[in-house]
This record gives structure tokens, C-alpha cells and sequence, in this order.
């Protein structure tokens, strides 16, 4: 088979593939690992907080190293080609992240989302050239974007499919082995805990995997949010729950058991209450000097909840969480008061309690049982 480039030039379909590939790992060795900070809580006598920054990446967030991997993976499988119209089923971080691979190797991207997605997150999607198509039902987002990619003779990239098994979980630069090659120098340099929240359930899969493939004795925490199904799926063992209203902490939560979601490696779950992952959102944000997202707070809460319990039990150790990305996208919403009481979310109230436990080493019983 030809493509037929321009001024004449003609080349096979690899070697497009060749070269597309060829500029995702180029852009790849430009980019820095992200850093992993370590937080100052004196308080905690022989517990260390650590906090992996995803929001350093190019596009901002954790989503770029899964837009990475999704691109190659469907690559390397043949699913894109010169030409080929990427579609997904997003309207944050993830289209974002994607738009700016696709773009990187010249094919059109476009993402379906709610008509009601905000006019900040549309701009970053059209930012790096992705297109947006906007439907009424959310329901439909995955029946939409599969039929929109069938119209353009396309490929729906399905992040929720293919978020567990587009990342080699052994190796190879994934974020499970950038926090341990990372923590190798550290006085507990294999955490106690790795916390994570679940989106697609992707990055949990890659790092339960990862910690069971090199016999680490770390436990995975995967973090849920109140309207979500990964929660309850885990508790009951059941793959078929729902939650019938969206997440209101963006980029995680989902109202199905997403195919990517693997129960088998995580090793307990917490469900934290969106007005408890929005304080510690705020109180993480005072902490660093700027602004983190609602899915951090998420990730923190849920560290703070396993750091108390060591902390009660006497035990030393370290814990490992995320920063998923900036909170500068939250400005309208997480940060402003006015969106926070339309969605009758406080997170005043249990602040106190979160910088109280930074402080004393000890976390209030009321919020850790709204987090048990």
C-alpha cells in the first residue's frame, strides 16, 4: 500500500506509522520526569507525605502519559493511520492531552462532550487543533463517539477500554516505576502506601501491577467520590453497579465500572465525601503556595485518612500520591464560592480538621469516619 505525500513524495503506510511514532518518543525524551515532592509535616514523627506532580507535564496533567500511551497503543496496532480521525469520549484532561499528540502527528482529533462542557475546557481542547462535538445526552457519550468515528472512517481511542492495557505495567517509564526509581535515595524508600483516585481505573491497574510484578510489600489505596460506581463495584464485587448522577470532582468517578477499572490489585478503597476532597484540596493549595484540583484533594484526603491510621498504629513508613493537575483550571468552579453553594458543596467545615491533623499528627474521628 502507497500514501502519496506532498511535492510528489511517496512513502508505505508504515512508514507514516514509523515516523509518527518516532515524534511521540522524540517529545517524550524532551520532557523531564515529573518531580515528586516531599511535604513538610514535622508532626508526623517517622512518616513521610510524598506528592507526584503530573501537572508539570506539557499538557498540565496525569492524562498526558495516558494520551501518550493510548496514541502508541493504537499506533503500534494499526487502529491509526495517515489521515485517520481519532475520536474520545471526553471533555477534560484527557481530549486536552490528546489533541495535542494528534495534532503532533498531523491527524484530526475530536472530542464529544456535553453540551454544557465549559467554554474554559472547550478552549484548551481547540488550543491543539481538536474539534468539538457536543451532544445533549451525556448518556450517549460512548454510543456518540463510537458512531462519530464509524462516519469519519475513524478510530474511537475509548480511554475507558484502553487506559489498563495501552501502558506496559512491567516497565518501560510508567509512572509506578518513576515513583519507586524516585524514592530510591529516600529513608523509607518502598512506600507503605501508593494512593490513587480512579478515572478510567488505568493508572491504578499500571501501579498495582507494577508493586505485585516486583514483590514490593506496598499496598494500593484507590480513592473513590461520592457519585461514582468503582466504590461499591469493590465492596460488593459486583462489575454491573451504577450511579445514576455524574461526579462532581472532575476526571474521576465514573457512573460505570469502566472496562479498565482492575478490582484484583487494589488492596482497599476509601470513598471520600466531595466536600472533604475540596478541603483538602485547599488546605494541600495553602501548603504548596498554588492551586491544585479537586481530584488531589481526592488523592490527599484518602492519604491523610491511611498516614492517621499509622500513624495511631505506631508505624513508620512512607506514602506516595498524585497531584493530577493545576487547580488555575478549577477557577470557576472548585475556587469559586458561588458555583460551590449552587452545588451544595462546604468544604469550610472540615478544614480545620485537615490542618489540624498537619499540625498534631492526629485526625479528627468525625472525618476519618466519613472516610472509613
Amino acid at each position: 500500500m502507497e500514501c502519496r505525500l506532498g511535492k510528489g513524495e511517496v512513502t508505505t503506510a508504515r512508514d507514516w506509522v514509523d515516523r509518527a511514532i518516532a515524534a511521540i518518543e522524540a517529545d517524550q525524551r524532551r520532557s523531564a520526569d515529573t518531580h515528586l515532592w516531599k511535604l513538610d509535616a514535622p508532626a508526623l514523627t517517622g512518616i513521610d507525605l510524598y506528592l507526584k506532580d503530573e501537572s508539570t507535564h506539557p499538557t498540565g496533567s496525569l492524562k498526558h502519559r495516558l494520551a501518550r500511551s493510548l496514541f502508541l497503543y493504537a499506533l503500534c496496532n494499526g487502529f491509526i493511520r495517515e489521515g485517520t480521525a481519532v475520536v474520545e469520549a471526553s471533555s477534560g484532561s484527557t481530549a486536552v492531552s490528546e489533541a495535542y499528540f494528534a495534532r503532533m502527528i498531523g491527524v484530526p482529533f475530536f472530542a464529544v462532550m456535553p453540551r454544557s462542557t465549559s467554554p474554559e475546557k472547550i478552549a484548551a481542547i481547540e488550543h491543539y487543533g481538536g474539534l468539538c462535538h457536543f451532544i445533549d445526552d451525556g448518556e450517549r457519550i460512548y454510543a456518540e463517539s463510537a458512531e462519530l468515528a464509524a462516519r469519519l472512517s475513524g478510530h474511537f481511542m475509548d480511554q475507558f477500554t484502553h487506559a489498563e492495557r495501552a501502558t506496559d505495567w512491567r516497565g518501560n517509564n510508567n509512572i509506578a516505576e518513576s515513583i519507586f526509581q524516585q524514592l530510591a535515595n529516600e529513608r523509607h524508600p518502598i512506600p507503605s502506601w501508593v494512593v490513587m483516585s480512579a478515572g478510567t481505573g488505568g493508572t491504578s491497574a499500571t501501579i498495582g501491577r507494577y508493586i505485585r510484578y516486583k514483590r514490593h510489600a506496598t499496598r494500593l489505596s484507590v480513592a473513590d467520590v461520592e457519585r461514582s460506581a468503582f466504590f461499591e463495584s469493590f465492596s460488593t464485587r459486583n462489575p454491573g453497579c451504577r450511579c445514576d448522577r455524574p461526579s462532581r470532582i472532575e476526571g474521576i468517578g465514573r457512573p460505570r465500572v469502566e472496562p479498565s477499572f482492575v478490582p484484583g490489585v487494589i488492596d482497599t478503597m476509601l470513598r471520600v465525601p466531595d466536600a472533604v476532597s475540596l478541603a483538602a484540596m485547599r488546605v494541600l493549595s495553602r501548603r504548596l503556595g498554588r492551586r491544585v484540583g479537586g481530584s488531589t484533594g481526592t488523592n490527599f484526603a484518602a492519604m491523610c485518612f491511611h498516614a492517621a491510621r499509622m500513624a495511631s498504629a505506631g508505624e513508620a513508613g512512607s506514602l506516595v500520591t498524585l497531584i493530577c493537575d493545576s487547580g488555575d483550571r478549577y477557577a470557576n468552579s472548585y475556587y469559586d464560592d458561588a458555583w460551590l453553594e449552587a452545588n451544595g458543596l462546604d468544604p469550610a467545615p472540615f478544614e480545620p480538621a485537615i490542618e489540624a491533623f498537619l499540625q498534631g499528627g492526629r485526625l479528627d474521628p468525625d472525618l476519618e469516619e466519613c472516610c472509613a
